[in-house]
């Protein structure tokens, strides 16, 4: 059917942006097909293959059946976007079934599930796509009972006429609506907000009941006939390779089958080549990791055999001494500086971050007959397919990329790095292979959330006016795991919260420095933020304690009068999530809008007992709006709980509330691990953690005892929520701790015991 479809594109030769009938289908209903020009992240129009497509089907019972293309993660998207689809059609909540796309961009269009964009991007196709197949169905019936369609109604999945009494379901109008012209868009008339049935409501996920009764299919669950289980011995060191090695007494473990060398990837690592190193083939995971421990081998560590991340943390930090390359430039910092009656001046450091799923990557292929079929928990299906007929040098309409439900992502299942190591040994043993990481494996060889250091220095007037702020940040690149030479921030990640600060400050300075990369580098939940926004959200924190100022009315005042930001100052483009501001203006109405709800929520100011505080912070990020206070409690002995968390957040138009406020409850949780214990540390070229006891992800004890979730109204365009709760958590929690004991928090992860007043 999908074949069907393209081939009518291509005859009819159709423009983007314009819905197509198919065919009638005869009797099995009717298909949808949504065309529209689309934007990646970089927020260039991809033409051709990027084209996305979505796909509604009506059959004959009238069953909704939507082929959900982006990846189920926990996020909700799979029941977010068919909410957005089923609301528009009038469809029957009860009767809407949502299907899984295989990896095909040719077909479906975009589908890296990645940077908070799903909603952003299909809120209005989907809202389109829907509207059509309503008006077909409207026009359909108003033929069948000979009256206008105005008069007609499409609700609950069946269409009535209020002047006859007469009603129709939707599989009985599928045959008739087929034959219909497909309106133009700009004819639709799309529901107006009030009359939304599903958007702005909570709705639980589709996923929900396989989940909780274990059918649910993850990654590790996927299966095919004879499958045998690999797991691969890795260089400890990025760019390391195997010198020699002995097999002999990995081949005696009963269970093992065989042992294949794996090139190793080198320098730079890239997103989707393998590390290299021993694949153990086994009849079982037992068998293959007791395989894997009797491998002898001698590496060859190559160039960061002496990497040792805190030295490199000190090198960071000094490097501020130094001139940096001018990222922003408004009024004369220097000049500012130097006549400012007050100047703050702290260094603020974060360390690598690991993504941290309960789920490692994982990945099931199966090579036979010049063909390839994945089955994987992967957030970017197209760019596996690529990488896997690349790395094997099949035909691309020979490799099929199958995605199963992710149990946790956060940003490292958008690399396929494992999926090609799964294809490359499928091919190369003659087996199906089930790859496995395990726990070790993924925290030692993570594309890590880089370290980094910022120094941010404010000068105060006489009357205690800020008029100068000077950022310096210094940070290995994720640029660098494709391109070695980078060795400065990218735009992008600058742009994250640095370069488009939002104070109303006449003098703003932002400047970075190098700093090389020693290990794999990739984006995390909410990537640059993390940091940018510790180090402002902190600083911003400490200029109300200098100014004697409440810290919600000093974050206000930072901000300024309402109005929209041009970032005219910034040396490049403004990185914008790929959105012009035109489309997507920063106004800084809506940050002080949330500022105001989370205080009043929150009770902003209440007189609490003693060791206890309140720490706020704002920040947009992913087009959001988000304002975070955060409660802690720190007894005599230095034990901090989190009794409450309030967040507010601006996001526009809210489609599915309950996915909302589970994205930013989950949200808390992660930010509390990312600033009380989380930290990778590399000494001798090695990770120094190994599992969970050593990368401390927050526990139910330790989690934010109460969060909840303030969602402003908005009729505006719908923007990112998976990663927007993080950034304003950490300088919140970091804040509070001041508030509770009169420690200022200056490097993560926190540790109060060696933090002095």
């Amino acid at each position: 059917m999908i074949s069907y479809l393209h081939k009518t594109l291509k005859k009819e030769g159709l423009s983007r942006r314009n819905f197509i009938q198919i065919s009638s289908l005869s009797a099995t209903g009717i298909l949808l097909g949504l065309g529209v020009t689309s934007c990646g992240p970089d927020g260039k129009e991809v033409a051709g293959s990027w084209q996305p497509s979505v796909y509604l089907r009506i059959d004959s019972e009238g069953k909704v059946i939507i082929t959900a293309h982006r990846s189920e993660m926990g996020q909700g998207i799979r029941t977010g976007l068919a909410m957005i689809v089923a609301d528009e059609l009038g469809a029957d909540w009860e009767k809407v079934v949502v299907e899984q796309a295989v990896g095909d961009e040719k077909k479906y269009g975009n589908q890296n599930t990645d940077g908070s964009f799903s909603i952003r991007m299909y809120y209005q196709p989907l809202r389109e796509a829907g509207a059509t197949a309503r008006h077909l169905l409207l026009a359909a019936a108003a033929e069948e009972w000979n009256v206008p369609a105005s008069e007609c109604e499409a609700k609950n999945g069946e269409v009535t006429h209020a002047g006859s009494g007469k009603s129709i379901g939707y599989g009985e109008l599928t045959a008739a609506a087929a034959k219909l012209p497909v309106p133009n868009i700009t004819d639709l008339k799309l529901k107006d907000t009030k009359d939304f049935t599903l958007i702005g409501k909570e709705t639980p996920i589709v996923d929900l009941k396989d989940i909780v009764t274990g059918k649910a299919i993850y990654g590790i669950d996927a299966e095919v006939p004879n499958a045998k289980v690999a797991v691969i011995a890795r260089c400890p060191v990025m760019g390391g390779s195997v010198s020699k090695f002995d097999d002999t007494a990995a081949k005696k473990i009963k269970g093992v089958l065989d042992i294949i060398e794996l090139d190793a990837g080198g320098i730079p690592p890239q997103l989707n080549k393998p590390m290299g190193g021993i694949a153990v083939i086994a009849e079982n995971t037992w068998a293959a990791i007791k395989g894997r421990e009797a491998l002898e081998i001698t590496w060859d560590y190559g160039p960061n055999k002496d990497y040792d991340s805190e030295m490199q943390t000190k090198e960071m930090v000094k490097s501020f001494e130094s001139e940096g390359t001018v990222r922003r430039k408004d009024g004369d910092v220097a000049k500012a500086m130097s006549g400012a009656s007050k100047i703050l001046d702290r260094t603020y450091t974060t360390p690598y971050f690991a993504h941290g799923m309960i789920e490692p990557p994982c990945a099931l292929a199966n090579v036979k007959d010049n063909t390839c079929e994945v089955w994987a928990p992967i957030q970017h299906p197209q760019f596996a397919k690529d990488s896997v007929v690349g790395a094997l040098g099949l035909d691309d309409k020979n490799v099929t990329v199958n995605v199963t439900l992710l149990g946790g992502a956060f940003g490292r299942k958008s690399k396929p790095d494992f999926i090609v190591e799964a294809a490359l040994l499928s091919q190369k043993s003659g087996h199906p292979i089930r790859l496995l990481w395990t726990r070790e494996d993924d925290i030692h060889n993570d594309f890590l959330q880089g370290q980094s250091a910022h120094r941010i220095k404010v000068g105060l007037d006489k009357k205690n006016g800020v008029v100068a702020w000077d950022h310096h940040a210094a940070f290995p690149s994720i640029g660098a795991t494709s391109n070695a030479s980078v060795i400065q921030p990218s735009g992008f990640e600058i742009g994250m919260g640095a370069t488009d600060l939002p104070f109303n400050i006449p003098n703003i300075q932002v400047e970075t420095h190098d700093a090389k990369a020693h290990t794999r580098l990739g984006w995390l939940r909410s990537v640059c933020n993390i940091h940018n926004g510790f180090a402002i959200g902190s600083m911003v924190d400490e200029i109300a304690v200098t100014r004697g100022m409440d810290a919600k009315d000093n974050l206000l005042d930072l901000i300024g009068p309402d109005r929209s930001l041009t970032f005219d100052g910034i040396v490049g483009n403004h990185f914008n999530y790929g959105e012009s501001l035109e489309d997507f203006p920063w106004e800084t109405a809506r940050l002080k809008n949330v500022i105001e709800r989370a205080a009043k929520e929150a009770n902003w100011g209440q007189t609490l007992p003693k060791g206890q505080g309140q720490g706020i912070a704002a920040f947009k990020s992913f087009l959001t709006y988000v304002a975070c206070v955060v409660r802690v409690a720190v007894d005599e002995k230095g034990n901090l709980t989190i009794p409450e968390v309030h967040y507010a957040l601006d996001c526009g138009v809210a489609v599915n509330v309950d996915r909302i406020k589970a994205q930013f409850e989950g949200g808390a949780i992660f930010g509390t691990s990312l600033g009380m214990m989380s930290k990778i540390s590399y000494k001798d070229g090695r990770a120094e953690q190994d599992n969970f006891d050593g990368y401390r992800i927050a526990r139910m004890p330790e989690s934010p005892i109460e969060v909840k979730v303030h969602i402003v109204e908005s009729s505006e365009k719908p923007t990112g929520i998976g990663e927007p709760p993080i950034p304003p958590f950490v300088p919140a929690l970091c804040n509070a701790i001041y508030a509770a004991t009169g420690k200022r928090i200056t490097s993560l992860p926190i540790d109060l015991a060696n933090t002095t007043a």
